[in-house]
């Protein structure tokens, strides 16, 4: 078989949908007054797009319902993780579609350019052509990655840099962490931009980086002489991995009810990081690499603040940049990451207080400000709160009760693992009572 019918056939496993033949063809009937096929498939259309940026079922079925108001029609919708199911009704006809897209993803660029399009289009959008419409979301369609692989690898070692400190690594640690997530993530980019499958993607990424921190922390024991006790960096070579947006998006859709969302989405961030652990636990018995305790820093207190407040500025905003935000919504994510993140680690060193609970007033902290910040700004909400409090979600609490368990430490495991679940469930309760407390619209059942 040739190479050109073998990609014809996987590109046929998801069929391209000819958007353009629902149009009328009169070129001169307005969406408004169009029939109730094409009017559905612009509504589909856009729920479809919002759902491949990687936001919630919520948002998904906000964006549809506004749009359906609009042309006249009454929309139901059931959203998944990669699916719609939705009926289109007005009075006379009904169309039922069930759509899907081949793979998802985060894309906070294309998100913020959609949800203008959604507020647009009562005085937009709704006074042109459907043919003149699906033009417009061709275009937004178009806004793949903003950055290279090099850069997105450049970001990953960033915001894994930056993680590093944070859980407690010194200077050798940040270095080679550094280096190993910067070229995980780059492999990373590299297959997704091949389209290879998610299990073997998370395996080699993790670990290539698993193998680069190894390989630099053995080069500087022969060259410098650097001590064997900096291993325990390794673990934050691969934070690159954490699904921050679907874990907290899958809070975010259970809230609202919108249990089978929230339920795949959950799954799925469950499944990255099953596969991922596992590979970095294999990775870390054939490398001999152990999650021992970091080195203690002696930094006074207001250094120590300081470089907390950098170092989350850093792992926010690689991140974001990880998530395609332009550079200034990364670097506004990063500016509340900074203080959220700041707070959260404060409140337990000086206060005693639970990991859990910091965590809730730190994601309540940065739903606020973002809030504060999308007013005006006009933000994606989400994209500001998500990249903000991924660096919250304790992938070296997973790592080691996976570690743990693979080595019969059940006592350590679960341990490790209960600690993981307060937090994570935590996260999305602080960003949800934020939205609660300023978003209207947010705080009903209906």
């Amino acid at each position: 078989m040739a190479k050109n019918d073998y990609i014809e056939i996987m590109e046929k496993n998801h069929m391209e949908i000819p958007w353009h033949d629902y149009t009328e063809n009169d070129s001169e009937v307005l969406i408004q007054q169009a029939g109730l096929i094409e009017k559905a498939s612009v509504v589909g259309r856009v729920g479809l797009i919002m759902l491949s940026c990687g936001t919630g079922a919520w948002r998904v079925r906000t964006s549809m319902n506004r749009l359906s108001k609009e042309l006249g029609v009454t929309c139901t919708v059931d959203v998944g993780l990669m699916s719609i199911e939705f009926n289109c009704f007005d009075g006379k006809e009904c169309v039922s579609q069930s759509l899907s897209i081949a793979n998802t993803g985060v894309n906070t660029s294309k998100l913020y350019r959609m949800e203008q399009f959604v507020n647009s289009f009562p005085s937009q959008e709704a006074h042109l052509t459907g043919e003149e419409i699906h033009k417009r979301l061709d275009e937004i369609e178009q806004i793949h990655e903003l950055y290279s692989p090099v850069k997105l690898g450049l970001a990953a070692a960033l915001a894994c840099c930056g993680f590093t400190f944070l859980l407690g690594g010194g200077p050798v640690e940040m270095i080679f962490a550094f280096i190993a997530a910067g070229v995980g993530n780059l492999i990373r980019m590299k297959l997704i931009k091949h389209h290879y499958t998610l299990f073997l993607n998370i395996a080699v990424s993790i670990s290539a980086a698993c193998l680069t921190y190894a390989v630099c922390l053995h080069m500087a024991e022969l060259l410098l002489h650097v001590s064997a006790v900096h291993e325990a960096g390794y673990i934050c070579s691969m934070l690159f991995i954490i699904p921050g947006f679907p874990f907290i998006t899958s809070g975010i859709d259970l809230a609202k009810l919108d249990l089978r969302s929230g339920l795949e989405r959950l799954t799925y961030s469950i499944i990255i990081v099953l596969v991922a652990t596992m590979f970095a636990w294999i990775m870390a018995l054939l490398l001999k690499l152990q999650p021992q305790d970091f080195v203690a820093l002696h930094l006074g207190n207001m250094m120590h603040l300081a470089l907390r407040l950098i170092a989350s500025f850093c792992g926010v905003f690689g991140f974001s940049i990880m998530f395609n935000s332009s550079v200034y919504m990364a670097a506004t994510a990063a500016c509340i990451g900074a203080v959220a993140n700041t707070l959260r680690l404060e409140l337990v060193d000086y206060t005693g207080m639970p990991s859990a609970a910091a965590a809730f007033i730190g994601a309540l902290t940065a739903g606020l400000l973002a809030s504060i910040i999308k007013r005006n700004h006009g933000y994606p909400r989400i994209s500001l709160t998500v990249p903000s409090i991924v660096i919250m979600v304790p992938g070296l609490y997973l790592y080691r009760a996976i570690y743990n368990f693979g080595i019969m430490s059940l006592t350590e495991a679960v341990s490790w693992f209960a600690a993981a679940i307060m937090i994570i469930v935590s996260l999305p309760l602080g960003l949800i009572f934020a939205r609660i407390l300023t978003d209207r619209t947010f705080r009903y059942c209906s």
